[in-house]
């Protein structure tokens, strides 16, 4: 699987970089392994936030939500407006945690069940939820990949969020757009 090869990768890089500093004398063992731990730490609330987001997504699941979503849906919600929705949902939940991640993990199964119940194209709606949450974590102020590129830039992070912020609602308003031909055209 693909998040297999990644951890194989990054295991592989982070034993070759300790083999070439301890090989060079740069550093010690002892070094490394608190710059390790260090790291890790620095990791703990995005792996936190991850851990509850498909908690959150399992309950979702157990509970029956995408299939009574679905059938709301089709009562109520004319199917042009779907697409737009999901995409909408999506990036308010990626705004609002900062993970686009974790918005995978509660809306994919959400958006599966609702084509599964009625029996729709699988793509758009995958494409609906991908979207809008990659949107709304890059639009994120809490998001980590916004307080890495702000720090990149040297600049002051709220300016940043402020800046990317008009191109990124341009960006998502065509998206909206064409998510609602695309639900007039497919569905």
């Amino acid at each position: 699987s693909g998040s297999t090869s990644v951890l194989w990768a990054v295991l592989i890089a982070l034993g070759t970089a300790w083999a070439i500093v301890l090989g060079s004398r740069r550093a010690t063992l002892e070094t490394l392994m608190q710059l390790f731990l260090k790291g890790a730490g620095g990791l703990l609330p995005v792996a936190m936030i991850l851990l509850f987001s498909l908690a959150l997504g399992d309950v979702a699941n157990a509970l029956g939500t995408g299939v009574f979503v679905a059938q709301l849906a089709q009562e109520t919600i004319p199917s042009a407006l779907l697409l737009p929705l999901l995409f909408l949902l999506s990036a308010f939940i990626a705004f609002s945690i900062g993970s686009s991640w974790g918005t995978f993990a509660i809306m994919i199964p959400l958006a599966m069940q609702i084509v599964a119940a009625l029996d729709m194209n699988a793509s758009v709606f995958l494409a609906a939820v991908l979207s809008g949450a990659v949107f709304g974590d890059h639009a994120s102020p809490i998001s980590d990949t916004t307080v890495v590129a702000s720090m990149a830039a040297a600049t002051d992070h709220i300016d940043h969020v402020r800046t990317q912020l008009p191109y990124a609602l341009i960006s998502a308003g065509l998206a909206t757009v064409a998510f609602f031909v695309s639900g007039l055209v497919l569905l």
